[in-house]
């Protein structure tokens, strides 16, 4: 009677121990790794080097795609309503997947909005054009060493979104049906008037700068403890400030590799308004671009094109910097016009394919700052930069 209790009592324990361990409330619903849905490949590239093997990790946008105009697919937007937690950048960079973002925040997945955790910049398209008097500019004393980063200790009242509640900034998108019918808007033709298309407000171009990604991370690594069961914190932290290292070490070597462009040549023309925050950490000077907008849906009257061409003409502009996501016509249009002017293809919103020098994030800002270094470093204008029309 006493061994058949003890083997009972074995047999009730190892069952209870079954049930305890298929039925835990903190296991992913699929029994493997805990899921992070991100938008934008350069955010996904920085989950997965911060992650490691412990998450898997779905990133919607695929190399190459303008994060503007990107809309996903069926099967994408399921995986976004199913995330363990889904990270955007935020602030409508991804104008297209604004409903799908808010849609499943209301379903109750944890949301990670990069744009929260930015010191962020301002831009006015009404009042910035020419980008001579760049306000904000002057005020760079705060920034080499990432002042304000200590302010990020409280960080720890973003991991359950307190602040994600009302999806600041997001209330007037319910309707936001018309985004689906931005198919029009590649070639940037018939919008002279920016009819509906007030791209005025918060920058959402951070990642130019890798110390406002430095933010970005340590207040990722928080979100993805708080709502991802089964990781190893100590481990993921560890691996968050070994990549924090990397974003400072990035920003000491272009401190160096800027050296060699004088102040008098720090002075850009983009595309549209994408490189504000690179310019203010490093004291440059955005003085026009060729869609004067925060989007690259949106584009320029014939008007804006002549100004921008006695700006380029006046500051001695050596090249016009446009993005491989978006269309460089207009671009290499204002180069063949004013002659001795280049165009360099940047990967400014999206990272590149494998061997393009710019498949990870750091890869990515690393290649673009040597090529604007190249570019206004050079004593003329004939260098040898790609004209790729």
């Amino acid at each position: 009677m006493r061994t058949f209790s003890s083997k009972l009592f074995l047999l009730l324990a190892a069952a209870t121990f079954a049930l305890t361990a298929c039925g835990g409330d903190d296991t992913p619903a699929d029994g493997g790794q805990p899921t992070v849905v991100v938008t934008t490949n350069i955010l996904g590239d920085v989950v997965r080097q911060v992650a490691g093997d412990q998450v898997t990790v779905e990133t919607i946008m695929p190399a190459g795609a303008d994060p503007h105009v990107f809309q996903a697919s069926a099967k994408q937007v399921d995986l976004m309503m199913k995330a363990d937690l889904l990270v955007s950048n935020g602030e409508d960079f991804e104008e297209r997947l604004i409903d799908v973002l808010v849609s499943a925040e209301e379903d109750g997945v944890p949301v990670f909005e990069a744009m929260t955790h930015v010191r962020t910049l301002e831009f006015d398209e009404d009042s910035h054009a020419g980008h001579d008097d760049h306000a904000g500019h002057g005020d760079h004393d705060d920034h080499d060493d990432h002042a304000g980063h200590d302010d990020h200790d409280d960080h720890a009242g973003h991991d359950d979104h307190d602040d994600h509640d009302d999806h600041a900034g997001h209330d007037d998108h319910d309707d936001h049906a018309g985004h689906d019918d931005h198919d029009d808007h590649d070639d940037h033709a018939g919008h002279d008037d920016h009819a509906g298309h007030d791209h005025s407000g918060v920058d959402p171009h951070f990642f130019t700068d890798p110390l406002q990604m430095v933010a970005v991370v340590e207040a990722l690594v928080d979100s993805m403890v708080a709502n991802l069961s089964g990781i190893d914190a100590d481990q993921l932290r560890a691996s968050g400030d070994s990549y924090v290292q990397q974003l400072q070490d990035l920003h000491s070597e272009v401190q160096e590799m800027f050296e060699a462009v004088p102040a008098s040549k720090r002075v850009l023309v983009t595309n549209h308004e994408v490189f504000n925050y690179f310019a203010k950490q490093y004291d440059f000077k955005v003085v026009g671009t060729v869609i004067p907008s925060l989007s690259t849906t949106d584009s320029a009257s014939a008007k804006q094109l002549t100004e921008l061409m006695e700006v380029i003409e006046t500051n001695n502009v050596p090249a016009i910097f446009a993005d491989v996501a978006s269309s460089d016509k207009l671009a290499a249009m204002i180069a063949e016009e004013l002659g001795d002017i280049s165009v360099v293809n940047l990967y400014s919103e999206s990272l590149g394919e494998a061997g393009s020098g710019a498949s990870t994030y750091l890869d990515m800002l690393r290649t673009n700052y040597e090529q604007i270094a190249t570019a206004l470093a050079s004593d003329g204008h004939d260098d040898d930069h790609d004209h790729d029309h």
